[in-house]
């Protein structure tokens, strides 16, 4: 009897060293691209409590808000180098690496609802050439979200695509610029967190930023009274990857939970922040002073046209950008898209 209870007592103690030490190995360090204080954020946080529970505790995730360790253009170097252990991003702020990042990452004027871009992504081949995008960085796509159609800020009345012209507005470097600069739009570098002073002193006109929610919680549609929305332009694409020698060293199992989560934190991101902007939405319109503009089908489509014309002369920066581009467009044909 005291053999046997000793040699329990060893299993049990094993087991716990065990799993402690599985535990310790699977601390994974992310960083996010948005603050703290976004409702983006918030959904991030509650997938990594789900990640854990998930997990039975074998995953642990430090999330980290936007410049908490790296800027927020250099997770990708920084999961290589062992600082980060994963990003939650904007896939797009990578095209100064390789400019497929920046058509896949925003293929502006592609998408007009967040279900045809994780269609894309989940059935049409996306998942698996981000796979193929990020496996010379020495990191793993682990899956993909998106936030919502973005709404476009502006100070004066947009109706339809002849209004851009001459239009002073921010937009992020790469292809959302020259899509706007071929629709005769002048578009100006300014950092995200420059995008309510540049409009209060007349430095930009208009904004491509985030979605309508969060402009109006800033208080950027008190400033810019002529907001677009539903927006006409812009959805990008979030993903979230981590170290290939951590997830190589996962097994199977954990591996399948993260991957599950994402579908699950792209589900949520995309639902919360959709109730959110219907709510915000109401609230505008209730204001006098702001007058909310929707774009007719007819200047949807001339915007995607001109956008059309620029995806092509994007791909031609990059063999990786090419295959975004016969990806995605092959998808948007088979489906009745394009």
């Amino acid at each position: 009897m005291k053999a046997m209870t000793k040699t329990l007592l060893t299993v049990a103690v094993t087991s716990l060293f065990s799993a402690t030490t599985l535990a310790a190995d699977f601390k994974l360090k992310i960083q996010s691209s948005d603050p703290s204080g976004d409702l983006n954020y918030q959904v991030q946080q509650k997938w990594v409590e789900r990640v854990e529970k998930m997990s039975d505790g074998r995953i642990e995730i430090d999330l980290l808000p936007v410049g908490a360790v790296v800027k927020h253009t250099e997770t990708l170097g920084a999961i290589k180098m062992g600082v980060l252990d994963g990003h939650v991003t904007a896939t797009g702020y990578f095209s100064g690496k390789d400019p497929a990042f920046g058509l896949i990452g925003n293929m502006v004027g592609a998408w007009s609802d967040t279900t045809q871009l994780l269609q894309y992504m989940n059935y049409g081949g996306g998942n698996e050439l981000m796979t193929e995008l990020y496996k010379p960085y020495g990191v793993q796509f682990v899956g993909a979200s998106t936030t919502g159609v973005e709404s476009f800020i502006s100070k004066k009345p947009l109706n339809g695509v002849d209004d851009l012209k001459g239009l002073k507005l921010r937009a992020p470097e790469g292809l959302v610029q020259q899509v706007f600069a071929a629709a005769g739009a002048t578009p100006v570098n300014l950092p995200g967190s420059e995008v309510f002073t540049g409009l209060s002193k007349g430095v930009i006109d208009a904004a491509d930023y985030t979605v309508f929610s969060t402009n109006q919680k800033a208080g950027m549609n008190d400033i810019a009274t002529h907001p677009v929305q539903p927006g006409f332009h812009s959805l990008p694409l979030i993903d979230i990857s981590i170290s290939q020698k951590k997830w190589d060293k996962m097994p199977e199992d954990l591996q399948t939970i993260l991957k599950t989560s994402v579908r699950d934190f792209s589900y949520d991101m995309t639902t919360q922040l959709k109730i959110a902007d219907q709510a915000a939405v109401k609230e505008a319109a209730a204001n006098p002073k702001i007058t909310i503009h929707n774009w007719s089908d007819e200047e949807r489509k001339k915007f995607r046209e001109i956008a059309k014309t620029q995806w092509k002369v994007f791909a031609d920066r990059s063999p990786n950008a090419q295959k975004v581009y016969d990806s995605v467009t092959v998808f948007l044909e088979t489906n009745g898209l394009l």
